[in-house]
């Protein structure tokens, strides 16, 4: 007699969610907006703090500045989503608020490797960006 097994999944193939912004850093992104000033002083503030580096990579006025200030938020992202129990695969959904800090850090990073001519490296946001929620496009602004 054959035994029969049932298949699992990871407890991770929901996705992996971020945590929130406090309340009080919410407040101060939302007046920094698209300030770079404003938003560098909240990163300084507060350096794991995602939305602050894409917020700065995508109010930089040249692509080398966005693309430091992106790899700086897709590198703190990367430990963050470590921390969140994201072990290298499975899904991080930018329906999920607190995910749009890392994944608009990455599509930053994307576009200014474009921009500077690293065209591989843009290939490899895009591809991570699929592989993350193939629906980003739809929920990102690039």
């Amino acid at each position: 007699m054959t035994e029969v097994h049932p298949v699992t999944f990871s407890s991770h193939a929901e996705g992996t969610t971020l945590p929130s912004p406090t309340p009080e850093q919410r407040s101060a992104l939302d007046a920094a907006q698209h300030d770079a000033g404003a938003l560098r002083d909240v990163a300084a503030r507060w350096p794991a703090l995602l939305e602050a580096w894409a917020g700065l990579a995508e109010a930089a006025d040249e692509p080398v500045a966005s693309y430091a200030y992106a790899r700086v938020g897709y590198h703190r992202g990367l430990d963050a989503l470590r921390r969140a129990g994201w072990r290298g695969s499975g899904r991080v959904y930018a329906s999920e608020v607190s995910n749009l800090g890392f994944l608009r850090s990455l599509n930053s990073l994307r576009l200014a490797a474009e921009a500077i001519g690293e065209a591989d490296e843009a290939e490899r946001c895009a591809t991570f960006l699929n592989e993350l929620d193939p629906a980003w496009r739809e929920r990102l602004s690039s």
